[in-house]
């Protein structure tokens, strides 16, 4: 990116989390920030396998990466925000170290802090999160802005091999919350459970 956050082709974060959960199957384990990505994943529709963070800002990835390297037979989609990866944007470090074959990180990136009023996010004046994967040394990054490239991605990350970030510009828009539970040691249970732990 490297300048201020284009408003052209800016996706609806609804269609996006529908586009890339649809059809899925046993095989892909979902782990979402908190927050938008959260409700975006829950609208498209509950799955026992999708393991919803609250209160863990920062954490999505470096969580998903520990599901990826403790479950080396799925594949484990990371779902978050700007503002969440840029809270946690020392994974991008850790994950390019660890190299796992079967981990997507996808950023919804809308260059606001959703969460908190809406206020400009570091993307949103220019950070770019796919060049700091990138010089992190994670070798396939991709920058998505079309729903043709959404259903691309979604091909790339139940089929791909190796570690992946996309970031997906999604527009600054409010959308209902859909609210899963927020208790974590259910959450935990029925991942658990749903993995036949």
């Amino acid at each position: 990116m490297g300048e201020e956050m284009s408003r052209a082709n800016l996706l609806d974060r609804r269609a996006v989390a529908k586009a890339l959960l649809e059809g899925r199957d046993d095989t892909l384990l979902v782990v979402t920030g908190l927050g938008s990505t959260t409700y975006d994943c829950f609208a498209a529709g509950d799955h026992d396998l999708n393991f919803y963070l609250w209160g863990a800002m920062g954490g999505a990835a470096v969580m998903g990466l520990g599901i990826a390297l403790a479950q080396p037979d799925k594949k484990v989609l990371v779902i978050t925000g700007d503002g969440e990866m840029l809270m946690g944007m020392g994974a991008l470090a850790t994950i390019a170290l660890q190299k796992p074959d079967n981990l997507s990180v996808v950023i919804f990136d809308n260059g606001h802090y959703g969460e908190t009023g809406m206020q400009q996010s570091h993307t949103g004046g220019g950070v770019d999160l796919v060049g700091v994967a990138k010089a992190c040394g994670i070798g396939d990054t991709q920058e998505i802005n079309t729903m043709e490239g959404v259903a691309k991605l979604k091909d790339r990350v139940r089929t791909g091999k190796g570690t992946l970030v996309a970031r997906v510009s999604i527009a600054a828009e409010e959308t209902p919350r859909a609210l899963p539970t927020r208790d974590g040691v259910e959450l935990k249970l029925r991942f658990r459970k749903a993995l036949g732990l």
